[in-house]
């Protein structure tokens, strides 16, 4: 399939540049895709169409502040950093930006929230394929510790910000309510709508919820550049499949029971693990690349909750192929579906509505 098979024109007015005031007043989108009919719901709603038995997969990684500012000594213009993954204590790989001022060797100073040099230093070591670079941090002990001061939230490139008000907003909002391993640049969005109160009433209704890890990367955000999606490479993110989870699975697939994937990411690890290991899962760890696009048949999920993505994304295509499993025709079914998300007014991408496919 073709990259331009997956574009739509979406009005810059409905990409969401703030979260609703309550976690669940996001709008629901359900999509039978069996049926392919659509209903529009609210997200308080969304425990009506689970059942008994059922469970829920969603990921726990917690987003890091990963987003930094810097100078070069001696010079005026910022450079942005973005932390990517730690390679050890205070050795970093990250995105640099403007890249060009700092070539390898080179040094900058990290500022403070007032745009004071701080006195942590990053040295540029190396340079991969990707155009990364590797940082070795200087003047603390652990640039981990640091960034709660000197961090930022690593909001996706559409979302604006005026205020360092609206920035710290961010920090309890662009994160779910049940984040815990730090290490995601990037929020797994379909999470950001559940409340604990949500979550609360589907397990007293008997839904059992698991958890899984998978540490969102930037290409998250990162467009498809070959116009064959055959060509396409996906960026690598870690994974973890706890004992606890795999084993739920199993039950949960054996009695017949649904399992409902909170997220892409969610549904990646669910992937990258029942190709590895057959239908009967157990924990394990590492990293995946695993690219999902149409055809493809699903071996783990019944159901996925997820937000509206961008236009030409490999979240898109994923979606799409969970649409109609095994078949191309889930292209089409998605772009009508957001195609009336759009007359509706839905709200697009990380801080939009959700839209649930069973």
């Amino acid at each position: 399939m073709l990259t331009s098979q997956f574009h739509f024109e979406l009005p810059e007015s409905l990409i969401a540049q703030v979260p609703t005031q309550q976690r669940d007043n996001s709008r629901l989108l359900v999509l039978n895709r069996t049926r392919e009919v659509i209903e529009h719901r609210s997200f308080r709603d969304f425990p009506e169409f689970l059942r008994p038995g059922d469970l829920l997969i969603v990921n726990n990684s917690r987003v890091i502040p990963a987003r930094l500012w810097a100078k070069k000594t001696g010079t005026t213009g910022r450079i942005e950093i973005l932390l990517l993954e730690e390679n050890q204590k205070n050795d970093w790989w990250a995105m640099l930006r403007p890249a060009k001022r700092v070539p390898i060797g080179g040094s900058i100073q990290l500022l403070d929230k007032s745009h004071v040099a701080s006195g942590i230093s990053a040295t540029v070591l190396e340079k991969n394929d990707a155009g990364h670079r590797r940082l070795q941090f200087a003047g603390t002990k652990d640039i981990r510790h640091e960034l709660d001061t000197f961090g930022e939230m690593p909001l996706p490139p559409y979302i604006l910000r005026t205020s360092s008000q609206q920035l710290e907003n961010d920090r309890e909002r662009y994160q779910t309510v049940y984040s815990e391993p730090a290490g995601s640049v990037a929020a797994p969005t379909a999470g950001l709508h559940f409340t604990n109160e949500l979550l609360s009433r589907l397990r007293t209704s008997g839904v059992a919820i698991a958890e899984v890890t998978l540490h969102v990367g930037p290409g998250t955000f990162t467009p498809v550049k070959t116009s064959n999606l055959k060509d396409h490479r996906m960026h690598e993110e870690r994974y973890e499949l706890p004992a606890r989870t795999a084993a739920l699975i199993n039950e949960t697939r054996g009695r017949g029971n649904r399992i409902i994937a909170v997220g892409t990411t969610s549904l990646r690890v669910l992937e990258t693990v029942a190709a590895e290991q057959g239908p009967i899962l157990k924990s394990t760890s590492g990293r995946t690349s695993i690219f999902i696009y149409p055809p493809h048949e699903f071996k783990i999920a019944d159901a996925l909750l997820t937000n509206f993505h961008l236009p030409e994304s490999t979240l898109l295509m994923l979606v799409s192929a969970f649409a109609k499993p095994g078949s191309v025709e889930g292209r089409d079914l998605i772009l009508r579906t957001y195609k009336e998300a759009i007359e509706q007014k839905y709200r697009f991408f990380s801080y939009g509505d959700a839209m649930l496919i069973f």
